[in-house]
């Protein structure tokens, strides 16, 4: 089978969109119970990871949860692309963003805008829970 040029011009936006039937990242919808989430744990930090994929727009979203042991972070200072959206739900978190801290409480909510370099750290004296939602970006 010959194909011409005017053929193949009009197979080129399929490829550029990049996705083909069936490979879609689309999250269904689901209740998620903690309790049978997997735990990665590296020592100072355990983390569950709760959903990656996309919206049904393609939007990308990535959720986990974090617990840090007391004095501890779980990696240095850093910025990426995405945003990030951090919910306390127990323990104190101590946040920095383009040099500026802040200490929050259970409840407190800290966004992050695309590249601005963040840092979290659990000062004690007791573990730090709290959810990280990534929106956009390389995080799925």
């Amino acid at each position: 089978m010959q194909f011409l040029r005017r053929d193949i011009g009009l197979l080129l936006p399929a490829l550029a969109a990049g996705r083909s039937f069936g490979q879609s990242k689309a999250l269904p919808s689901a209740a998620i119970r903690f309790e049978d989430l997997k735990v990665r744990d590296n020592g100072k930090s355990r983390a569950r990871s709760v959903l990656n994929g996309e919206t049904h727009s393609g939007y990308a979203v990535e959720m986990h949860i974090t617990e840090l042991d007391s004095g501890a972070s779980p990696h240095p200072p850093h910025k990426h692309v995405h945003e990030e959206v951090m919910c306390v739900q127990r323990g104190l978190l101590d946040v920095t963003v383009n040099g500026k801290q802040a200490r929050l409480t259970p409840g407190s909510v800290f966004y992050v805008h695309s590249n601005d370099e963040h840092g979290v750290e659990n000062p004690g004296p007791e573990k730090v829970q709290y959810f990280v939602i990534a929106l956009g970006g390389d995080n799925v």
